[in-house]
């Protein structure tokens, strides 16, 4: 049994994983921002513990990976149109993140990020979603950088549909949609399988089981 640190840990995402992630065996540490969200992850069985991805510096989040085995990044900053929480949380909270784990002293580290964000971007972008893909692109590439035991894992459209257990993992796939539970699930897997190590995958719906796809990506 091993403590998986879970950065965002009230998302939608990280909620499945929490459950997931119990029913394999680990006790999830669940970092948010607010004390009102712990009797319901607690209720889940995670740990809670404070932490503020915008406010707080790296030497905090390697505070609260205290006595973690591995990190998973969940956070986003929201569908709404700001601009500068896609920098300060989907980027900024990235990288506190992989500094907190370096001085931490934990090597495995998990991130959600998002399909095609590597491709160009047209010249007519809107900018918030520009700042959003930017974002995540900029967080990617510093993990693959960072020297960890790393795993991105980049979703379709997400849905909150019921899991299905089923979906296409490869470096590229077609874009489509995944649900959020079959998210949680793939990390959960990837998390206990260490051919997933220096790996990034895009990720939708699909045929295949979790477990052959993430054995056989």
């Amino acid at each position: 049994m091993s403590r998986i640190a879970i950065v965002g840990g009230h998302g939608k995402v990280a909620q499945h994983l929490i459950t997931t992630l119990v029913t394999r065996g680990h006790t999830p540490v669940a970092l948010v921002r607010k004390e009102e969200y712990r009797d319901e992850l607690e209720a889940k069985g995670a740990v809670v513990r404070l932490l503020d991805i915008e406010q707080q510096d790296a030497a905090a989040f390697a505070a609260a990976f205290e006595g973690c085995h591995a990190v998973v990044f969940a956070a986003g900053g929201g569908p709404d149109g700001n601009i500068e929480r896609k920098r300060t949380v989907d980027l900024g909270g990235s990288l506190k993140s992989i500094e907190g784990a370096q001085k931490a002293g934990i090597e495995r580290f998990v991130q959600v990020s998002a399909i095609g964000v590597d491709a160009p971007l047209p010249d007519d972008t809107e900018d918030v979603w520009k700042a959003y893909v930017e974002a995540k692109r900029d967080a990617d590439a510093a993990l693959r950088d960072s020297g960890l035991q790393w795993t991105i894992i980049r979703p379709g459209g997400l849905t909150d549909d019921p899991g299905t257990g089923l979906v296409t993992l490869a470096e590229s796939v077609e874009p489509g949609q995944v649900t959020r539970s079959d998210v949680a699930a793939v990390l959960a897997v990837c998390l206990d399988e260490d051919r997933s190590i220096g790996k990034q995958w895009e990720l939708v719906g699909g045929d295949t089981p979790i477990a052959d796809a993430v054995a056989s990506a």
